[in-house]
């Protein structure tokens, strides 16, 4: 029996990457003999009849691809919509990967093999490892908010690349979560994971990411603030409030020692 893969889409508004996502999704997973299924998690917007007709034609020409649509009454939100996907997934070894094909579906059974053979419990799709990095030239801006954003989270993983969003993970190591609480409302619900899971064996796979083909960026100053309300959870969870706090303490105490210093070297004070 070859192995098995369900692939989990987080969509809003991503109907003209379906195909090519799908199309190219299926040509690797045939290619590495992976038994594979797609689920298009569609958060309700404009874009999402688009979505749910370019699935349905895919499925008529004998793709193993199907969509849960979610009305904004159900909720939103991309984690949750992974989540979701996961619930409906029907093979053990699951991966999420993004709908706007900047993580290329060539790299999924790399990506997916550590988790397939047994040998991590958690892989990462990661720009830091190996031959990784980017397809295109990312704004200086946007390399120094990644790179802090990264290492805030350094101390809760072992991943060199805990804001991916292109991971894999079984069933199993998911179960190993539900009692932690896992929050649904995060952006980045492969570090929630990886944390709430309590994944050791982390295994980081080489990717190249790439610039998006369509559509725009869910990327906001509201996203960022949930990202900075998801580490203070995490943190919490993994090191408790006193040990956080010290930490905390710590920091201030010598942030105010350092401006001291300044202000005496500058004759203020």
């Amino acid at each position: 029996m070859p192995p098995s893969l369900s692939v989990v889409v987080p969509a809003y508004d991503e109907a003209p990457n379906i195909r090519p996502l799908t199309e190219r999704l299926f040509a690797a997973t045939r290619a590495a003999n992976i038994e594979a299924e797609l689920i298009v998690a569609d958060d309700e917007s404009k874009g999402s009849e688009a979505t749910r007709d370019a699935v349905e034609q895919l499925a008529k020409e004998g793709y193993a691809v199907r969509i849960l649509m979610r009305r904004r009454a159900e909720g939103r939100g991309l984690s949750s919509a992974v989540l979701l996907g996961f619930q409906q997934a029907r093979h053990d070894v699951m991966l999420c990967m993004d709908a706007d094909l900047q993580h290329e579906p060539e790299s999924v059974p790399a990506v997916a093999l550590p988790v397939l053979k047994g040998g991590a419990d958690f892989a990462v799709g990661s720009r830091h490892v190996g031959d990784g990095g980017l397809g295109f030239d990312w704004s200086p801006v946007r390399r120094v908010v990644s790179a802090g954003a990264t290492l805030l989270a350094w101390p809760l993983t072992a991943s060199s690349d805990p804001m991916s969003g292109f991971f894999c993970l079984s069933k199993k190591t998911l179960v190993r979560g539900a009692s932690s609480g896992i929050n649904a409302m995060g952006f980045k619900i492969g570090l929630e994971l990886m944390v709430r899971c309590r994944c050791t064996r982390v295994a980081d796979v080489p990717i190249t990411f790439q610039e998006r083909v369509a559509g725009e960026s869910k990327l906001s100053g509201k996203q960022q603030v949930l990202y900075l309300r998801q580490l203070a959870s995490l943190y919490v969870f993994k090191f408790g409030w006193m040990r956080v706090f010290l930490v905390v303490l710590l920091l201030l105490s010598v942030a105010l020692l350092l401006i001291a210093w300044l202000l005496f070297l500058l004759k203020v004070i």
